[in-house]
């Protein structure tokens, strides 16, 4: 049975959400699914914006056809490509052969190499600003490269005021009934989860998201729908806000967040201490993740939302414990800036990971080193633990 959801009296919802994928991209884990968002506007003509994931296919078609009820599809919006969005194009164009799919000129070659060229045949390329009369409907397009594919773009509905953005703006979570985000605890519900999404999905392009914000800020906008997750129908500061902090690499929070990679307990004890003499002196919010127990798209995440970072490591194999190694090199390649970090080492006869852990970092932008690493040799002793607490006034200093 289909089920769409009536977001205006033109525009309908007709996505899907997969609660049984466990990885989205084969990398991020998901507590409770994802949505695959697609929308089908009936005014003078019938448009189709974006597709689906396969795994939601059957219900993705099925809600197509009643949405349409016998009419015709006039054109097919392809904003963004990658297969959870675009995957479903081919079996769409052969249901409906006369639907002429409107992209970007980067979008079309892609389609091509997705599915061939005949599927391109009569498609639409559309430039920065250009526009589509739909008989009572205006469309403008908007290119976005880079948030987070060369060939995304969004699209402005100048009739109804409503901004098609892409992944710009999508969290991780499947939608359970309440399709708006206005019904549902945005900061309890989906929060950690927006954030989680942007920073480990586009964080690394915060120039071009930065961009794509300002061409946004000239638009009358009256509802935001994403590609993933709620739609926005008001209070938009809440979440272009923050987009605009992440875009900026400045932090959400003056907070601290402590990321331990630890063997037998130690190095925890060490990163305990540090915590410890944090609050004593008034810290607030203090957040530690163990990174060999919690995902490196969690630490991503708070990395971008946290003011203060530090990281305690052993040394393993002479360099830096494998799991803090895999977590530096995803902060690194997601481009963080405009930080504080401090570094804690442990080794019981050489320790490196102290020399090891600021390098990965080097090439940030911005990046604070608040002192020299504590070094733990073995087990924290009264001289280490006098060192973290002279980290902890170090850190206190520049809060």
């Amino acid at each position: 049975m289909h089920c769409i959801r009536k977001l205006t009296d033109e525009l309908y919802y007709i996505g899907a959400s997969d609660r049984k994928l466990a990885l989205f991209e084969a990398a991020y884990p998901l507590s409770n699914g994802v949505s695959y968002n697609s929308y089908l506007l009936k005014a003078g003509k019938n448009v189709l914006f974006d597709t689906a994931d396969k795994s939601v296919s059957g219900q993705f078609l099925e809600n197509l056809e009643a949405g349409l009820d016998g009419g015709k599809l006039d054109y097919i919006i392809v904003h963004h490509m990658e297969p959870d969005h675009g995957a479903l194009l081919a079996e769409v164009k052969r249901r409906y052969p006369d639907a002429v799919i409107v992209a970007s000129a980067k979008a079309i070659a892609m389609i091509e190499r997705f599915f061939g060229a005949a599927l391109t045949e009569g498609a639409l390329a559309v430039k920065e600003g250009e526009t589509l009369d739909l008989g009572g409907h205006v469309l403008k397009f908007i290119m976005a490269p880079m948030v987070h594919w060369p060939e995304v773009m969004v699209s402005y509905d100048e009739t109804a005021g409503i901004l098609f953005s892409a992944d710009a703006f999508g969290t991780f979570g499947a939608l359970s009934g309440n399709i708006f985000m206005d019904e549902t605890d945005f900061e309890r519900r989906y929060l950690d989860e927006t954030r989680r999404y942007y920073t480990n999905i586009v964080g690394k392009y915060g120039p071009s998201t930065a961009a794509l914000l300002k061409k946004a800020a000239a638009l009358d906008i009256k509802m935001i729908c994403p590609l993933h997750g709620p739609v926005w129908r008001q209070d938009f500061d809440r979440i272009i806000d923050r987009y605009a902090k992440w875009a900026a690499y400045e932090p959400e929070d003056k907070a601290v967040m402590i990321a331990c990679a630890s063997v037998y307990g130690d190095t925890q004890n060490a990163a305990d201490i540090l915590a410890a003499r944090l609050a004593e002196k008034g810290v607030k919010d203090i957040v530690m993740y163990d990174v060999s127990v919690t995902h490196p798209s969690v630490i991503v995440s708070e990395a971008f939302r946290c003011s203060h970072l530090v990281f305690a490591a052993t040394t393993y194999n002479a360099g830096v414990f494998v799991t803090m190694e895999t977590v530096l090199h995803d902060i690194a390649a997601h481009g963080l800036q405009n930080r504080d970090v401090a570094f804690i080492e442990n080794g019981s006869w050489a320790p490196m990971s102290g020399k090891l852990m600021p390098q990965m970092l080097e090439k940030l932008k911005n990046i604070r080193v608040i002192s020299d690493p504590v070094t733990v040799a073995s087990a924290v002793k009264e001289d280490s633990a006098e060192a973290l607490e002279a980290l902890a006034d170090a850190i206190v200093g520049t809060m």
